[in-house]
């Protein structure tokens, strides 16, 4: 039996990742088991989840995934590379894994493989870095210095699911694995894609919603859920996915409630705390240009206006500022995965675990508690999960105990 391993964060689970798993056992045999390592409470896109992550594990095992996996939030939590680095060396980890499935859009495996080739050659190294310095952000740069080395016919590393895939596949082969990468088109939507409301246009034109495509992002979903509109969200959740969502822990309402506390936080830190926090671009200075916005601003928009220039992303500007939020350093993130944490389970998703224990020399939490037996390395990521799930949990409408770490066993279902 074939074991194929996704890379996702299910915020939330939606059709498109059905189709996903539907076409990724179309291709390699109906009876393929689904091991999917999820983001836990935090995501990529420096945000909190709309759900926490044992409610959108449970609608991951609704939608054919067989068994959840975490990946930590040190890792959830970064840029595209090292994303992808910590999510990729969770499922070499597993030891059971023989192929990575992920949607792209251009749906070709060997051309994602090419231009991971070439950005992980000197050829590039040495092109890339007088860009830099000409001070372009690293993603211009970036397909530039590709475009160089390939040709001007290099696949758009701006479109963000072909770009995680170059990322997927150069841990991959930084690994040595002998995973074997697969991808399938994206359908529908782009990536944070969003559509106009209905009654919106007023040039006649069909409503928006009749000429809303077969897949909608994410994105498109939190914002329909943010806005109280489930009927225009229920078409493109799984059937029953919208009763598990309003009975668990829901937040539409992203980080606005802890914003003066994101807030507190940048306006205290020194340039020397912001250097230490990963991807600070320390050699840069740009701590020094954080900590000047911090002593300016009145509010997080400003604190972004003041920070903000050609070569710092917004995007990278805001996993800098969670990450200070959150507490975590470069220290804070391990060379490896010193744990694999289970999220949800389903009877295939047991006999996997079992799988594993035989093959994967990284210890198993099934239930918190195990987490006391791990070593230092293992329960400091722990502590760090644990703080980082409370933090989560202040950004809910009704804020629960601290300490649900502790007390949350995986989904199982039958």
């Amino acid at each position: 039996m074939t074991t194929a391993g996704i890379v996702a964060e299910y915020n939330p689970f939606h059709t498109g990742h059905a189709y996903q798993i539907a076409e990724t056992k179309r291709a390699l045999g109906e009876d393929c088991a689904v091991v999917a390592v999820m983001s836990g409470n935090w995501v990529q896109q420096a945000d909190c989840a709309v759900a926490d992550k044992w409610t959108r594990a449970r609608l991951a095992l609704m939608g054919g995934v067989d068994l959840v996996l975490e990946v930590p939030t040190v890792w959830a939590t970064s840029s595209a590379e090292g994303f992808a680095r910590g999510a990729v060396a969770l499922l070499e980890a597993a030891g059971v894994v023989d192929v990575l499935s992920f949607g792209s859009e251009c749906g070709d495996v060997k051309a994602l493989e090419r231009v991971a080739e070439c950005l992980d050659s000197e050829e590039y190294r040495a092109r890339l870095a007088p860009l830099l310095q000409q001070g372009l952000s690293f993603p211009t740069a970036r397909q530039r210095a590709a475009a160089q080395c390939i040709g001007q016919a290099v696949l758009p590393l701006v479109h963000p699911n072909n770009n995680l895939g170059i990322e997927y596949i150069r841990a991959l082969n930084a690994l040595g694995s002998s995973i074997r990468p697969m991808t399938v088109l994206r359908q529908g939507a782009g990536h944070n894609a969003v559509f106009a409301r209905v009654g919106e246009g007023t040039d006649g034109s069909p409503s928006a919603r009749d000429a809303m495509p077969r897949f909608v992002s994410a994105t498109q979903i939190r914002r329909d859920l943010l806005e109280g509109d489930w009927d225009r969200a229920e078409p493109y959740l799984l059937p029953g996915a919208r009763q598990v969502l309003e009975g668990g822990v829901l937040n539409p309402d992203g980080l606005s409630r802890v914003e003066r506390a994101i807030l507190a936080r940048v306006r205290t830190m020194t340039a020397e705390e912001w250097a230490a926090l990963p991807d600070s671009g320390a050699a840069e200075g740009l701590p020094w240009r954080l900590e000047r916005a911090g002593h300016r601003c009145a509010s997080l928009e400003e604190f972004f206006q003041s920070a903000r220039s050609k070569r710092y992303t917004a995007s990278r500007l805001h996993r800098l500022v969670l990450r200070a939020y959150l507490g975590i350093t470069r220290e804070d993130i391990p060379a490896r995965p010193p744990y694999l944490r289970v999220l949800g389970l389903n009877g295939r998703g047991r006999a996997l675990l079992r799988e594993m224990k035989g093959r994967s020399g990284v210890p198993m939490v099934t239930k918190p508690a195990h987490a006391k037996a791990l070593d230092g390395p293992g329960q400091a990521l722990f502590r760090i999960e644990a703080r980082c799930t409370d933090l989560y949990d202040l950004c809910l409408e009704q804020i629960p105990a601290p300490g649900r770490e502790w007390r949350e066993n995986p989904v199982v279902l039958a």
